[in-house]
């Protein structure tokens, strides 16, 4: 049974294919930025000043939401292989990650769900830039999307500072002052 853990290799392994597809599709938004602004500067100059700034920012947006998606898929990859299948022995490598040292399940799940909200932050600032263009009840229920999200992230931190807690700390914590 303890060997089952590396059937997970293979699900780590596609999950640096998708990080490679990040890759590209960061590259692709990169060029495409680079077009809109230096070689068809003249039509970003004939729209509206406004819109062409806007079409660069909503590009921008899309590239650190991309770096972002990125950074999850390497706290997943890394934490998770680290986590739920073998140690990874880096020998106080210079650029071991500084969380992977304190890295377990629970950790993990905190360190996702707040990329998950940077995420989900950059969808909804997109979707508030189109607002003249975005229905009402699409831009309702992103953020309502987003407060869940947030919701969840607390829960799971403070579920997370309740489980770590040592049980002398937890119990010196709900004793009235003395």
């Amino acid at each position: 049974m303890f060997a089952s853990r590396w059937l997970q290799v293979p699900l780590y392994l596609g999950l640096i294919v998708a990080q490679a597809v990040y890759v590209w599709q960061f590259a692709m938004e990169l060029w495409h930025l680079i077009e809109t602004v230096f070689l068809h500067k003249e039509s970003v100059q004939q729209a509206a000043a406004p819109s062409g700034e806007v079409v660069v920012m909503l590009t921008v947006l899309a590239l650190i939401d991309v770096v972002m998606i990125s950074n999850l898929l390497i706290m997943v990859i890394i934490g998770g292989y680290e986590t739920f299948v073998s140690r990874i022995d880096l020998n106080d490598h210079p650029d071991e990650p500084e969380w992977l040292s304190h890295v377990n399940a629970n950790v993990l799940k905190v360190k996702l769900a707040t990329a998950i909200i940077g995420i989900s932050s950059v969808h909804l600032l997109q979707t508030f830039i189109r607002a003249q263009t975005t229905p009402n009840d699409k831009m309702m229920w992103q953020t309502f999307m987003h407060l869940a999200f947030v919701a969840s992230a607390i829960g799971l931190a403070y579920i997370d500072r309740l489980l770590s807690a040592s049980p002398a700390e937890h119990t010196r914590s709900h004793l009235p002052p003395s």
